[in-house]
């Protein structure tokens, strides 16, 4: 990945024409937006654009998030499930509730769900976010139910939230209680989702102008 000069200390810079490329690559092989946005811990309006416009125009303010250093060994997975651990404990003690369901969201919840069920001592359900065209997602019958139990909503990146929305409101429908969410990266404003308090270990803004796109190279520094 290049990277540039300015006044300050080198940076990286994230070049839309890679991004295009990537999603396009990944339509081809059949993913869904949502599902490429997953891929490329992107905003699915972010994907929906580079999709449709490619490297033309100016897409969403977004910010691009990567973790792969940490999801390729499971000892770092682990370790990171252990920050999340430790911040569902002081939440829920915080708040006197108590976990019975760690829920982790497909795809990339659930390797640190798994884990912080595990840490927790706590049953482990996965949800598949809605597509486009479906009016909800899905609970996998092979892992735990959510009904008549407090859960709390394991997922890695908080783009808009409607994917942790979706999986509120899905709870709810199943007859289960969202007590708390916690994200790797919140790239939102938010402290709380529908009335669900929302935790991350790092929150991500665009503060000012856009993130994607804007300069020669129709890319953004970051460090």
């Amino acid at each position: 990945m290049p990277s540039s000069r300015s006044h300050g200390p080198v940076v990286l810079t994230v070049d839309i024409k890679e991004l295009a490329a990537k999603a396009q690559a990944l339509k081809k092989k059949g993913l869904k937006p949502r599902e490429i946005a997953q891929e490329l811990h992107l905003a699915t309006d972010t994907v929906s654009h580079l999709l449709e416009y490619g490297a033309e125009g100016l897409p969403p303010s977004d910010v691009k998030i990567g973790w792969r250093s940490l999801g390729i060994f499971g000892s770092r997975i682990g370790a990171m499930a252990e920050i999340l651990a430790d911040v569902v404990v002081e939440e829920v003690e915080k708040a006197k509730k108590s976990v019975d369901v760690v829920l982790g969201v497909a795809i990339n919840g659930i390797p640190f769900a798994t884990m912080v069920a595990d840490i927790l001592e706590a049953e482990l359900a996965v949800y598949r976010p809605h597509e486009e065209g479906e009016r909800e997602g899905a609970f996998s019958s092979n892992y735990a139910s959510v009904e008549g139990k407090n859960v709390v909503i394991i997922d890695d990146v908080l783009s808009t939230g409607a994917t942790v929305r979706g999986a509120i409101a899905d709870v709810k429908a199943a007859k289960g209680t969202p007590v708390l969410a916690v994200v790797i990266v919140n790239k939102s404003s938010s402290n709380e989702v529908d009335g669900v308090k929302l935790r991350s270990i790092i929150r991500a803004r665009s503060i000012g102008g856009t993130i994607l796109g804007g300069g020669p190279l129709k890319s953004y520094p970051y460090g």
